[in-house]
């Protein structure tokens, strides 16, 4: 819920004061609903994020494509069906973001949360604030936002994301969270490791096996490939190396992958590039189930090192940390995710960037417009 605050009345008494709720346009990317039958973390994440938000008592207009999936007081369609099979495309986005401006004219709001791409780029058409989460590698899009000033406010989801470009106009930092009590927690595990996500160079899944093979461990994979250099990389790097010990089982739906992640002894997520997150690896965590990691991006953030899992510096070492995490504690696991990556404190944590951004807007010389003007 909300916090209460204090405020002083003469005679020297004080009475409970309870921050007025927030009125908030969240936008979503047109690739997968809202929440995401199977693949779509961003999607996942908003969907969280906007159910929490109407717990805590704000008002929250949610523009996405596809069926209505959420508890947001109003849900605006922006296309009757979701688009993943143009994923990867710039005219999809494109178009979302010209919907999304001309269906917010209609509405009053106190600032407009963005997770999307082109999004922003409607941000200076408007007056209220646009807070923008960073959800993809800031190395590609730090030249989207700097053009835009001080018309958008950023959110960065790690650490290491926010410093990778610290002169952009970052408000806050806010890790992404999981409805922890949704993933069965199971102490004891079956005999194999977990890789799960995209099929892409990126996130190397044929480095996963030959670790797996190393320890002498079953791996199970699955994940898309859907876009073209998804699928040449998994019919030149990953298919080679399939067998009986290595096993594609495909996408995975909401069931599966717990059921996937729960059994593993390990989720092994050998990245190859500065990832700004890694939402699987909490999904792992709140499973009981450490996660094997090479050393990119988030993952000394998100991992704790010797205690949920082990971060390593080079692909060589994967495999003797697959088999150090037969002394890990599953409860250390699903603690860590609890304390730090639970979808109440991601709440809370934008509650307070949206605070800050609209009392900035309210200040004599505040260079963001001032809140609940017409969008």
């Amino acid at each position: 819920m909300t916090t209460l605050s204090t405020r002083a009345l003469p005679g020297g008494t004080t009475h409970l004061v309870r921050p007025r709720a927030l009125r908030i346009a969240m936008v979503a990317p047109p690739y997968y609903p809202v929440p995401p039958q199977a693949y779509g973390g961003t999607e996942a994440v908003v969907a969280g994020l906007v159910d929490r938000l109407v717990s805590r008592g704000h008002h929250v207009t949610l523009f996405a494509a596809g069926p209505r999936g959420t508890t947001a007081q109003e849900f605006v369609r922006t296309s009757e069906r979701t688009l993943s099979a143009r994923l990867g495309e710039a005219i999809p986005e494109v178009v979302n973001a010209a919907r999304v401006l001309g269906l917010l004219r209609s509405r009053t709001v106190d600032l407009v949360h963005d997770h999307t791409v082109a999004g922003p780029l409607t941000a200076p058409s408007r007056a209220v604030p646009t807070l923008v989460t960073v959800h993809g590698s800031i190395a590609e899009l730090a030249e989207l936002y700097r053009p835009l000033g001080p018309t958008v406010r950023l959110v960065a989801i790690s650490h290491a994301q926010r410093a990778s470009e610290p002169g952009l106009p970052w408000e806050a930092t806010v890790p992404n969270g999981i409805d922890v009590a949704s993933f069965p927690f199971r102490e004891h595990k079956d005999d194999y490791v977990l890789f799960l996500g995209r099929f892409h160079p990126q996130k190397a899944p044929h480095l996963a096996i030959e670790a797996a093979r190393r320890a002498g461990v079953r791996i199970i994979l699955a994940g898309k490939r859907t876009e073209p250099v998804e699928d040449e990389y998994y019919r030149t790097k990953v298919a080679p190396l399939l067998g009986r010990d290595a096993v594609d089982v495909g996408v995975a739906d909401g069931v599966l992958k717990r059921r996937l992640l729960a059994g593993a002894r390990c989720l092994v997520f050998p990245i190859r590039w500065d990832e700004p997150f890694g939402l699987v690896m909490v999904e792992a965590m709140a499973c009981g189930t450490p996660v094997v990691a090479l050393s990119h991006g988030s993952a000394p953030e998100v991992v704790a090192h010797g205690r949920t899992g082990f971060v390593v510096e080079r692909p060589e070492q994967l495999a003797r940390a697959i088999e150090d995490c037969e002394r890990l504690e599953p409860a250390d696991c699903r603690r860590q995710v609890s304390e730090h990556f639970s979808v109440d404190a991601m709440a809370a944590g934008y509650e307070r960037a949206y605070r800050r951004v609209l009392e900035r807007g309210r200040r004599p010389g505040g260079r963001l417009p001032q809140a609940r003007a017409q969008g």
